[in-house]
């Protein structure tokens, strides 16, 4: 290389690096965005499967009618792994709370929050239909 081709040698170098850097950039804040989205939805369907799993004998349905709501609390806390926190709030068709007492297991200390709503019946001869909200989060 001749020396009068030095400085432009040297500023298309750094043309590049900065070209490099910045598409660092982009790429990394494009990968946090798709984690906490795959972490919410692994949130929602855990939710969901944990409903699914209480409702599929009944169990759910009972415990609502009977308005045992610490057995529910416990029961969800066993059903999910330790570090989700939840929040469950019961309605009934007219879009009243029907619990009376707070279902959770602890304060929301994470942005990444998922919402499932689940609709469940009873399996009394009288039939009633609840509308379950149910609040998923990550302890941090």
């Amino acid at each position: 290389m001749k020396n009068q081709n030095k400085g432009q040698i040297r500023i298309i170098e750094a043309f590049l690096a900065v070209l490099i850097i910045f598409s660092a950039f982009a790429v990394s804040a494009n990968l946090t965005v798709s984690q906490k989205e795959t972490r919410h939805n692994e949130l929602a369907a855990l939710g969901l499967q944990t409903l699914m799993k209480l409702d599929s004998d009944g169990n759910l349905s009972c415990l609502i009618d009977s308005g045992d709501w610490f057995s529910l609390r416990e029961a969800l806390k066993l059903a999910l792994p330790s570090g989700v926190v939840f929040n469950l709030t019961v309605y009934n068709e007219q879009m009243q709370q029907v619990n009376t007492e707070v279902i959770s297991n602890g304060a929301f200390s994470s942005q990444d929050i998922a919402f499932i709503e689940y609709l469940c019946t009873s399996e009394n001869p009288v039939f009633r239909c609840y509308i379950l909200h149910f609040y998923l989060g990550v302890a941090s």
